[in-house]
């Protein structure tokens, strides 16, 4: 009887360890670094790695990580009925061109999908909530701002009573916008449309992953809900 093969590493063609490359990915996705600082900030402790390496690795294993951890994310919560998403959309110049960053979190302020278009039309609207829809499932209430290709959207998706418009109300997902424009201002921009989507998905992962509503929650159980995060962190392609 044959022996069941181990799963081949993503790691190994690579001289630097997996810890040093998962460190190298969530310092540049999580945080709004440069590719320059995560290089100065290693190189302070011993680590001596390119910037171009910074680029490569984050390109490289990014969407690796960011699948995993929504795979988990996403079997865990897709049973979860009464979901009240918010939908938004901000503007995000490439090359001097606005183009437009579709994003939906639910009502813990997790973000559940990113996608970018170059317009902001019900034709795009269709699309972007057709796939949050087959990836999380059914929604109990769409809250969203007054643009109406979202009307347009859920009149062709039969959930048009789902929906939601106040002033005040998707403030959710406008705050959620803030911690994407600093890594925005820190990246000095985008110059590739599939680029924009590539980091905004990555991002969106990290971010939940990380996110502990530590504003919520005394210090001694935002330590426990820090170390739980890390740990599962270092264990992603392990």
């Amino acid at each position: 009887m044959a022996r069941p093969r181990k799963p081949t590493s993503p790691f190994r063609y690579f001289n630097s360890s997996p810890e040093v490359i998962r460190l190298v990915v969530m310092m540049y996705v999580r945080f709004p670094l440069s590719l320059r600082n995560v290089e100065d900030l290693l190189f302070e402790r011993g680590i001596d790695i390119c910037h171009e390496t910074v680029r490569f690795w984050w390109n490289r294993f990014g969407p690796m990580f960011a699948a995993d951890i929504r795979l988990q994310r996403v079997s865990r919560m897709r049973g979860f009925k009464h979901w009240n998403w918010h939908l938004d959309e901000m503007y995000v110049k490439i090359g001097g061109e606005l183009h437009y960053l579709w994003r939906a979190v639910d009502q813990e302020g997790e973000i559940l999908e990113s996608y970018v278009t170059k317009t902001r039309d019900k034709k795009a609207a269709l699309a972007f909530m057709k796939k949050a829809l087959k990836r999380h499932g059914p929604v109990e209430a769409i809250t969203t701002d007054g643009l109406r290709s979202y009307g347009a959207a859920m009149d062709v998706l039969g959930n048009r009573d789902k929906q939601a418009i106040g002033r005040w109300a998707n403030n959710r997902v406008e705050n959620s916008h803030l911690s994407f424009r600093r890594r925005e201002r820190a990246m000095l921009r985008f110059r590739q449309m599939k680029t924009l989507q590539k980091f905004a998905s990555i991002h969106a992962s990290l971010h939940n992953h990380f996110a502990s509503e530590r504003h919520l929650v005394d210090r001694q159980t935002f330590k426990l809900h820090r170390s739980a995060a890390l740990a599962e962190w270092q264990s992603v392609a392990a």
